[in-house]
């Protein structure tokens, strides 16, 4: 009897753990991982010692914080989001009725809980970048405030996250653990630059695909207000400043990169994200997602491609 339990079981747990999954928002979990692993990686290469279980102990304990963090940043909107989701991202545990509102509450109380008490037994640094993220994210979708109604400040929120907090918040962490001067290394600045119009193109090509849904429950966005031609277009001219900006910064102003790596690479992906534009139809909901998709690997990559360059100096 218990061996049948435990086979039932085991699919349940399994269909849970997909849930789960879905509703943390794959692409934006692997965007955090990989920010922290190239933060990380870049630090160890700028102080001294070698790596040690301690470091790496350190960087999966800030792996989990920062996963806690990002959960419940995607799994308030979502709550917030039920009826809006419904009809642009049906797909979402929510709206698709595989989890519970009830459930969703305690995952994403458990979320925000769990990093403030990590971050207490850190210090500053770490607990102003742990409640920073946490209230511009409740601010973003929780009324009364609900940023995500007003298209200027929920881009500036979002960007602000991203760039800011996560680049200097956990750089700071890492150096100071590992007893550096609290000093960013110049990679990091210009990671940090290259992120800000980068999340901003994100934030606002985000709603793209997604100009029904928020049309019919009057959400402001830009592409509400401008149309979704305009709106590629302002995304992709934030996206070339930033690709530019990191060609011209490697070639003259990054003492800690390989300077003829990292301009190349930052071109290569240029060009890559034009010729994907140009084959994009903006009244195409699905080509317009799939692009948007895209551009988070091309985030992905920029982590990828910044810890490279500064190895290979």
């Amino acid at each position: 009897m218990s061996t049948v339990a435990g086979a039932m079981a085991l699919p349940k747990r399994a269909r849970g753990l997909r849930v789960l999954w879905r509703f943390s928002r794959p692409h934006t979990v692997i965007g955090t991982t990989l920010s922290v692993v190239a933060l990380w990686l870049i630090t160890l290469t700028n102080t001294e010692g070698s790596l040690t279980a301690a470091r790496l102990g350190d960087l999966a304990l800030t792996l989990l914080a920062a996963y806690a963090v990002n959960v419940f940043i995607v799994g308030i909107n979502q709550i917030e989001d039920v009826d809006i989701d419904r009809v642009n991202k049906p797909f979402l545990p929510i709206a698709a009725g595989d989890l519970s509102l009830r459930v969703a509450w305690w995952i994403v109380g458990v979320s925000a809980a769990l990093p403030v008490l990590m971050a207490l037994t850190q210090g500053v640094i770490e607990v102003v970048s742990v409640m920073t993220a946490l209230l511009v994210g409740a601010a973003y979708s929780v009324p009364p405030i609900r940023l995500k109604r007003h298209a200027g400040l929920a881009m500036f929120a979002i960007s602000g996250v991203r760039s800011i907090v996560v680049n200097l918040g956990v750089s700071l962490h890492f150096a100071l653990t590992y007893g550096a001067d609290p000093v960013i290394a110049p990679s990091v600045i210009a990671l940090t630059l290259f992120v800000i119009p980068f999340s901003v193109a994100i934030a606002i090509l985000k709603d793209v695909p997604d100009l029904e849904g928020d049309r019919r429950f009057q959400i402001a966005t830009y592409t509400v207000r401008l149309g979704p031609e305009r709106v590629m277009r302002l995304g992709l001219a934030a996206l070339t400043t930033a690709y530019l900006g990191m060609a011209i910064l490697g070639a003259w102003l990054l003492p800690d990169v390989q300077p003829a790596l990292f301009v190349a690479a930052h071109l290569a992906a240029l060009a890559l994200l034009w010729r994907w534009a140009s084959r994009v139809d903006c009244r195409n909901p699905h080509e317009c997602t799939t692009f948007y998709m895209r551009i988070w690997k091309l985030f992905f990559l920029e982590y990828v491609l910044v810890p490279v360059a500064v190895l290979a100096a």
